[in-house]
């Protein structure tokens, strides 16, 4: 997003008015087997028994199944991938991960289906949430997903890994960065870093930062796939809310040290979203022009730079962690971010959902509640929330 500059007035809005309307979350749970997945818009379920098996297709053509196979179908998710493997006359590699403390496998896929190459991927995972996955607490389910589309068609890679790497097999993998990211960045060992403006220094692991801008680039070319369709609302929408996922226990360690250091009860909401807010106004302004304008939450954290979008949800995080419901309000015809949170007191406030949201700018030194006047059109803004 473009720099803002501010040579309006900032005003507080005394009414409160009205957004669009904040979108709506397109994650699909499975509460028999507990796990979740967040595939982009475009893709509509289109066949499966409803039970154990789904089949979810694009109008590209592109293919996501989801088949669980109930505690004791398999030993393991190397027997499923093994079956798999044959069954397919996949000509693609396998390779065993850890996930969450739990064995997993990927899958490149490389096989024929009736006339037509077929490429993509595939991972297995275990379950161990729902109500039918505990119905045989004593052994192990196992999903199946596969993400895939003809060879021919162009390289949907960015697509395929993209939806995988949304599954959640529990609730608990719903703020912790998904499979295929954790395949293909290790975290590797800790680290202790400072954080930016003298705040303290916080845990990471080595890996965070880079895996972290790997979320980013890759939803960043996925987004651009719907600029300009219909869509363009829900994939940014997405986008968000996938960086939200894959950053919140990457900077977990980072908002607790933060939190000490401002030393302000999370009970009095307004005053430590006060505080979060100064802390990311005094970040350097950056646009990477050659890739995403997004800086990765992490880098963010510990470098003190970053666009309005970055910082808008970096904050948003911050709160969250502290039990205090935010999110984000973004523009495209004012190509501008700010954050929102549910606090007390006077300031511009924009009513979404039922909940009038206090506005938060986080590009210029201004107090929360502020707002230039001549972004202050509700209709030419969207709230996102998270959870």
């Amino acid at each position: 997003m473009k720099a803002y500059t501010y040579n309006t007035p900032y005003i507080w809005l005394l009414v409160f008015l009205m957004l669009p309307g904040m979108l709506c979350a397109e994650r699909i749970s499975f509460p028999s087997w507990g796990f979740f997945i967040d595939l982009p818009e475009e893709y509509g379920l289109s066949d499966g028994d409803m039970k154990s098996n789904y089949v979810f297709t694009s109008p590209s053509g592109a293919t996501v199944t989801l088949q669980v196979y109930p505690a004791g179908a398999y030993r393991s998710v190397e027997d499923l991938a093994g079956t798999i493997q044959k069954r397919l006359n996949n000509r693609g590699e396998t390779e065993a991960f850890d996930y969450r403390n739990k064995k997993a496998m990927m899958m490149e896929l490389d096989f024929s289906l009736g006339n037509a190459a077929v490429s993509g991927f595939g991972v297995c995972l275990e379950l161990d949430g729902g109500t039918a996955a505990r119905a045989s607490a004593s052994r192990t389910p196992f999903l199946l997903a596969l993400a895939y589309g003809d060879k021919a068609a162009g390289d949907a890679t960015v697509l395929h890994l993209s939806c995988l790497d949304s599954l959640a097999p529990d609730a608990g993998s719903l703020h912790a960065p998904g499979p295929i990211t954790a395949y293909s960045f290790p975290r590797g060992e800790r680290k202790t870093v400072p954080l930016a403006g003298n705040a303290g220094e916080a845990v990471f692991y080595e890996h965070d930062a880079e895996a972290a801008q790997f979320v980013v680039d890759r939803e960043d070319l996925l987004l651009r796939r719907y600029v300009q369709t219909p869509l363009w609302k829900e994939a940014w929408e997405r986008f968000y809310r996938t960086v939200y996922r894959d950053s919140f226990e990457r900077i977990q360690h980072a908002a607790f040290v933060l939190e000490r250091s401002w030393n302000i009860p999370a009970l009095d909401r307004r005053a430590f979203a006060e505080s979060a807010l100064k802390w990311v106004q005094d970040f350097t302004y950056e646009r990477d022009l050659e890739g995403s304008d997004f800086v990765n939450l992490v880098t963010a954290a510990i470098e003190g730079r970053g666009d309005c979008d970055s910082r808008a949800l970096l904050w948003a995080v911050i709160l969250e962690q502290a039990n205090i419901p935010a999110g984000i309000m973004v523009s495209a015809e004012y190509s501008h971010a700010m954050g929102i949170v549910d606090a007390e007191g006077e300031g511009a406030r924009f009513a979404v959902g039922g909940t009038r949201w206090l506005v938060a700018e986080t590009t210029a030194h201004v107090d929360i509640g502020m707002i230039g006047q001549s972004v202050s059109n509700p209709t030419k803004w969207m709230g996102f929330r998270f959870d």
